[in-house]
């Protein structure tokens, strides 16, 4: 990872727009930050639209999509990369309505296991707004050792499950979709845009193990500094770093972007 200084200004003059991850990225302790906040009225202002991509549940997710709590964004893609939030109350759903119901009981039988079996593993709080995963609390208002975070990641996987750890969560789902593919078709939907075609033209923010894929993915992105935590996990590295965590660092990487275009 190269500070993010290092960003030549002619890339960054490129950047036609933002995927960014939401928990840690922009937000502290499940509120989002004041200079995130701002930074994403500036990115709108300056025409730069921003997805979010998160493995936050849709009811969690919504408020912040739709109605008066609304953030600028294009839409907030929940449950990573199941479920888009559109501003003025849309919801495009990957899957249809029999698959998810199907799924729906398998995932809560997996969660009854997961509880049951292993010791400490609490279901997250916002599990009540899930729709098509489930997660199980790591650091956000319960602290698991690596070792139990490992087996219920084996657990998930071995029920069929995809399972991804996020910087406070670990999420299960069924299907082939990650944040990747919930990036590739929330653009197509909400543009027509095919995202492959374009990738030197967006850059992706994140912070944990389960933006892995977008780093690997995406030839411009950047971790905002309190990825440092999740650094040995990572199977890819972002190419650049904020020098601040979180919110912060999301404003310093909107600010890169402004400068380059003279804002």
């Amino acid at each position: 990872m190269q500070p993010l200084s290092q960003w030549p200004a002619a890339q960054r003059l490129r950047i036609a727009g933002v995927f960014t991850d939401i928990d840690d990225t922009l937000t502290r302790d499940g509120a989002i930050e004041p200079a995130a906040l701002a930074a994403l009225h500036r990115l709108r202002d300056a025409g730069l639209p921003v997805f979010a991509i998160t493995g936050r549940p849709v009811g969690w997710s919504a408020p912040f999509a739709q109605g008066a709590q609304a953030w600028p964004v294009e839409a907030i893609v929940a449950e990573n990369g199941a479920v888009a939030l559109l501003p003025g109350g849309g919801r495009l759903y990957l899957q249809d309505s029999a698959t998810r119901a199907a799924n729906f009981a398998h995932l809560q039988r997996v969660l009854a296991r997961v509880e049951a079996e292993i010791p400490g593993a609490q279901r997250a709080t916002d599990s009540a707004g899930r729709e098509t995963d489930i997660a199980i609390d790591h650091s956000e208002f319960v602290q698991l050792p690596e070792e139990t975070i490992a087996r219920v990641v084996a657990l998930m996987q071995a029920e069929g499950l995809r399972a991804t750890v996020s910087s406070i969560h670990i999420n299960g789902w069924i299907g082939d979709h990650d944040k990747l593919a919930g990036a590739r078709w929330v653009l197509r939907e909400r543009t027509g845009r095919v995202l492959d075609d374009e990738l030197d033209r967006w850059v992706y923010v994140g912070d944990s193990t389960n933006d892995a894929v977008m780093f690997a993915h995406f030839p411009h992105s950047v971790g905002v500094a309190n990825i440092a935590r999740f650094v040995p996990q990572l199977n890819a590295l972002p190419r650049y770093v904020t020098p601040a965590e979180r919110g912060v660092g999301f404003a310093e990487l909107t600010q890169a972007l402004l400068e380059a275009r003279g804002a």
